[in-house]
Order: structure tokens, then sequence, then C-alpha cells
């Protein structure tokens, strides 16, 4: 079976010939990578398009999960740093950087990681996620390996912008990139949209999608040749986490949890941040737009906010539950998005309003299929300076400050 008849099964399986429409009018290497990428491609998630929606509406039970708070993680520090030492000198913990996303929201065309925050000199997102992890390295005596997704959008970019700066200090034999898997966008009836005459729009398939895409990329092998049994993931925005953190390792190892999130108090009720919690009797993480005004109203014992401590998405995971969890398909999350495609008459379409749907899976829902998670409080001030704006909250401007504040020089 040649690869055209190939993918012209595949298609018409799942109702998607119209891939094939402008076909004859591509090159011959057009023809070749639009076979390739419906080969590529899962379309079974596009059965989903009619339940847009329903996630939110299914949450179970909410209870409140305790976290581990600072006067405990003090009291035991050296306890904690000394068995997560020991583990990253074992070669067990890795670091995953989530850095498949562009700088748009800041202004830049580049990957977001690129950003120049610096005043007077350079300072790069990517340097200082590079220098905290450089922390760890100098304090253990040992390298970790550290895992970069990309994106298809930029991961040319990534890598040469890497290789460009001698990776940061970083050895080079330690760094190892690979690409976010893609998921189809597709309109109501889930039909795939062109966004090319030979390209199937598509669009990353969430920030749960790392494990696997590390999986399908080869780079899971890498890891475990290594004999990493623990990885530390974590989203590439914020300059002031600390990466493979000791305390932070040993913690979760001390206490026999599955998974462990970093977590911090809320600076208000209704912060946007995810806030830990339990879901019919399972760790979970309730999103700041689902808290009701009952939970935030909620109680502990100490009499304290029930639900105050917020995820800041820096987790650390043990290996052999990821490769059990992945085999069982994470929920999918249906999102009603703007999509660029090709109209019936071979023109491109920037739509104004939704158009259609694109299909994730969050890592929250990690954490949800894990027996146990040990949420782990830092001090916000210390550790907690996400750039999702240029200037306001959670920005350039903010960041900055709080990086002075740690006495980096920029």
């Amino acid at each position: 079976m040649t690869n055209y008849e190939e993918a012209y099964e595949k298609l018409k399986q799942f109702g998607q010939l119209h891939v094939l429409n402008y076909y004859e009018q591509l090159t011959a290497d057009q023809q070749e990578e639009l076979l390739a990428q419906v080969m590529a491609t899962d379309f079974s998630m596009l059965s989903f398009a009619s339940k847009e929606g329903e996630q939110a509406a299914q949450r179970g039970k909410i209870e409140p999960l305790a976290a581990m708070e600072l006067d405990e993680i003090a009291r035991r520090r050296e306890e904690f740093t000394r068995i997560g030492l020991d583990a990253i000198r074992a070669g067990k913990v890795g670091a995953v950087l989530l850095a498949g996303g562009m700088g748009t929201r800041l202004g830049s065309d580049d990957p977001k990681g690129m950003y120049d925050i610096g005043l007077t000199r350079p300072v790069y997102i990517f340097e200082r996620i590079i220098r905290n992890t450089l922390d760890v390295v100098e304090q253990s005596g040992a390298w970790i390996p550290f895992f970069i997704m990309t994106s298809d959008k930029n991961h040319e970019a990534t890598t040469t912008f890497f290789q460009e700066h001698d990776f940061f200090g970083y050895r080079e034999e330690y760094v190892f990139f690979f690409r976010q898997e893609m998921a189809p966008a597709s309109d109501y009836d889930g039909k795939v949209y062109m966004e090319e005459k030979g390209k199937i729009s598509t669009s990353p398939n969430g920030n749960g999608g790392w494990f696997v895409s590390m999986e399908k990329s080869g780079v899971g092998d890498k890891m475990r040749r290594l004999g990493v049994e623990w990885l530390n993931v974590f989203a590439v925005d914020n300059v002031l986490q600390r990466i493979a953190d000791p305390c932070f390792v040993g913690a979760v190892i001390a206490e026999n949890r599955a998974s462990g999130s970093k977590v911090v108090r809320k600076a208000a009720p209704d912060e946007k941040v995810g806030v830990m919690c339990l879901e019919d009797g399972r760790p979970s993480i309730v999103e700041y737009y689902e808290l009701t005004e009952e939970l935030m109203e909620a109680r502990d014992k100490k009499g304290q906010p029930a639900y105050q401590f917020g995820a800041i998405l820096n987790y650390l995971f043990r290996v052999r539950d990821l490769e059990e969890i992945v085999n069982n398909s994470l929920p999918l999350h249906v999102v009603e998005k703007k999509i660029p495609h090709l109209d019936e008459n071979g023109v491109l379409i920037r739509p104004e309003a939704p158009n259609g749907y694109k299909y994730e899976q969050l890592v929250l829902d990690m954490i949800h299929e894990l027996e146990s998670c040990l949420p782990y409080e830092v001090v916000r001030e210390k550790e907690f300076a996400p750039i999702k704006n240029r200037t306001g909250i959670d920005s350039v401007e903010s960041a900055r400050k709080l990086l002075a504040g740690n006495g980096v020089v920029l």
C-alpha cells in the first residue's frame, strides 16, 4: 500500500477526507509532508467535539488538602536536603522545562524564553532558568539531565539560541530537546481545519502532554538509560523558581508521595491561580474560575482559608507512576478558540470570533491520576515571579522588581 493509500484509508476512517481536497495542487515535497502529517496525527480526539465544556461540570467532591507549610519545612530542612542531594548525586532526578510557547503577549515574535528582561545588560528568561538550575549543580556536584520541550513553532529558534549562548554554562551533553506533540484543530462538527492547502491546522496538545511527547520523541528512552526516577517539570515563565530543589525533592521522597507540587499562599482569595485540594479523595487542582464563594470562604482546623495554597506549575513526578498513567488516556479538554483556516475556496480566513475547538491535556489532570501529592509551600517573593504580560500583574515589570529584591543584577 502506498503512503497515499494509507493516508486515504486513515482519513476515511475518521471522516476527514477533505484534507486531500488540494492534494493535486501541491508539489511533490508538499504532498509528502501532508501525508506524513496525516499519518502522525491522532484524529480520534475529534470525536469529543460535541463535549466542549463538560470537564468543569464533572468535578467530584472537593475537600481541603493540607500543605507542608514553611515552619515544618524549616524544621526538617537538613533531613530533606540530604535525601534530595543523595537522589540528585545518584542521577535519579531530571528537570523538564515546558518551553513550547512564543513571546506574543510580551510583544515578541521569538520563543518566550528568549525574551530579554535585562536593564543594563542582556538577561534572558532561559538564562535565568539555567542559572537557577546551576545553583543545584554547584550545590550537589552533579549534573542534572535537563529536558527542554519545544514546539513546531519555536524548535529551531530555541535550539539555535542555546547553541549560540553555549547553553549558558550548562554542559551540552546533559541537555535534551524534544518537540511537543501537536493536536488537530477542528470546526464544531469535528472536521479538521486546514491552515494551508498542504497542512492541517494544529495546536500544542496542552501542558499535560509533555510526558507523552517525551516518550514519542525517544527522549524518554534516554531518560531511562540515565537512570532518572523523578522528573521536576516546570513552566518557562517563572524566572525565580528553584529547579530540582533538593529540599523539595527530599520532602516528596521522605513522605513517600507519588508527586509533589510547589505552592504559594494566595495573595487574595480570587487570585488567578489554581488551588490544591482533594477531589473524590485524590489530589487535584481547582482552577481559579471554578472556585465558588463557599470554597473561598471555607476554613481549616486552624481557622485559616482551607483553599489558600496556589499551585505555581512546578511539580515533581515519579517516573514509574507516569509510565502507568500515560497508557490510560488523560481527560481531554475541548476548548473553544479562534482558528485561522482555509475556507471552501481555499482562501485563508482569520476569524474575529471563536469558530471551533482545540484539544488539550492538562498537567493538573496528571496530579489527579496519581494516588498522592505533597503540596510544598515556598515563599512567593523568593520563588514566584511569573512573566505573562509586559506590564502590570505577573509582568516583566513585576518580575524585574522581584529579581532585584533577590539580588539579581539586571
